[in-house]
C-alpha cells in the first residue's frame, strides 16, 4: 500500500516505458533514474504488456520512489485512428489479464515476423534472431524496425524510417489483430485496474468528436483521462482538465518516456516544463 504522505516529494509521472516495449531504459535503471529525478511516484505502462513491472517493483524496494504497475493498450478504433488505453494500478498477476496481453503479444509476433520479410525484401538481411540480438526480449513495434534500419544506414533517421517504409501504406507497413477499446478497458477492470485515454488530443478529432468518442468510453468503463501530457500547450492541459470535470472522469498526467527513443522528453518532467502533482494519484490508489 502506498503511503500518500510519506515524503516531502510532490511530482509523479503516470505514463512510462521501459524496454520490454520500446524505451531504451530498464525497468531497474528507470527506477533508479526516477529516484534521481526526486520522482514520487511513476506508473511503468509499456505497451501491451506487463513484462517490466516485476523487475520495477523489485528495484524500488528500498528507494523512496514508488512504482505503479500499469499498460497501454492499443485498441483498434474502426473508422478512425487507434485508440490507446492506459491501465494504472493494474494486478499484473491477474491470469485472466495476462492471457489476453499473451494473446495481444502473440498477435504482435505474428505481424513482426512478416515486416521482417518485408523489410528483407528491401536488401536488409533481417531475421528474428537479430532482432532479438539487438533488443532482448522487447515486446517489439515499429519504433524498433526504425532503429534497426537507422543503424544499418539504410535511412539517416526514425523519422525518416516511418515515413518511406513502416507508416500505413508504406512498404513495410503490416496491421495486426487488435482488441477493441470496450475489451480494452473490461480487461483493465477485470485486472483490478483503472482504464484511462492516453493523450487525447493526439487523436486529432476535434472537441465534438473527441468528446463523443470519450463519453463512449465512459460507458463501456473509462475512469479518467491523460489530461496533461508533454506535447499539450498549457492551454489544452487546462481545456483537459474543464473536460474531465464536466464528463466526471478523474485527470492523470505523463511524459510518455521512451528513453532515447524519444529524446526530446525527459522523465518526469517531458519537454522541461511538464508537473504532475501526487494528488493526481489519489483515484486510482
Amino acid at each position: 500500500m502506498i503511503n500518500m504522505n510519506d515524503n516531502a516529494r510532490k511530482w509523479i509521472d503516470l505514463h512510462v516505458h521501459s524496454n520490454a516495449s520500446d524505451g531504451t531504459f530498464s525497468p531497474s535503471d528507470l527506477v533508479n533514474y526516477a529516484e534521481k529525478k526526486e520522482l514520487y511516484a511513476f506508473a511503468l505502462t509499456d505497451h501491451d504488456t506487463v513484462d517490466g513491472v516485476e523487475e520495477a517493483l523489485k528495484a524500488a524496494e528500498g528507494k523512496t520512489v514508488k512504482v505503479i504497475p500499469g499498460i497501454e493498450i492499443s485498441a483498434e478504433n474502426p473508422g478512425y485512428t487507434d485508440l490507446h488505453i492506459l491501465g494504472l494500478n493494474v494486478n499484473d498477476k491477474s491470469q485472466e489479464f495476462l492471457t489476453i496481453v499473451e494473446r495481444c503479444r502473440k498477435s504482435r509476433d505474428e505481424r513482426n515476423e512478416k515486416m521482417i520479410e518485408k523489410v528483407r525484401e528491401l536488401g536488409l538481411p533481417l531475421t528474428v534472431e537479430i532482432m532479438k540480438e539487438r533488443f532482448g526480449d522487447a515486446s517489439l513495434t515499429r519504433a524498433h524496425f526504425a532503429r534497426y534500419m537507422m543503424e544499418e544506414g539504410f535511412v539517416t533517421s526514425k523519422e525518416e524510417a516511418f515515413a518511406r517504409y513502416l507508416n500505413p501504406g508504406k512498404p513495410c507497413y503490416v496491421p495486426r489483430e487488435k482488441i477493441s477499446p470496450k475489451m480494452a478497458i473490461e480487461l483493465i477492470l477485470q485486472a483490478g485496474g483503472h482504464p484511462v485515454l492516453a493523450h487525447p488530443l493526439l487523436y486529432k478529432m476535434g472537441k465534438e468528436r473527441l468528446r463523443e468518442t470519450i463519453l463512449k468510453l465512459k460507458h463501456y468503463g473509462l475512469q479518467g483521462i491523460e489530461g496533461i501530457y508533454s506535447l499539450n500547450s498549457p492551454a489544452d492541459d487546462r481545456d483537459l482538465k474543464v473536460l474531465s470535470e464536466e464528463l466526471g472522469l478523474f485527470l492523470t498526467g505523463g511524459s510518455d518516456f521512451h528513453g532515447s527513443n524519444k529524446p526530446n522528453i525527459d522523465l518526469g518532467t517531458g519537454k522541461g516544463n511538464l508537473r504532475i502533482p501526487k494528488k493526481l494519484l489519489e483515484p486510482i490508489l
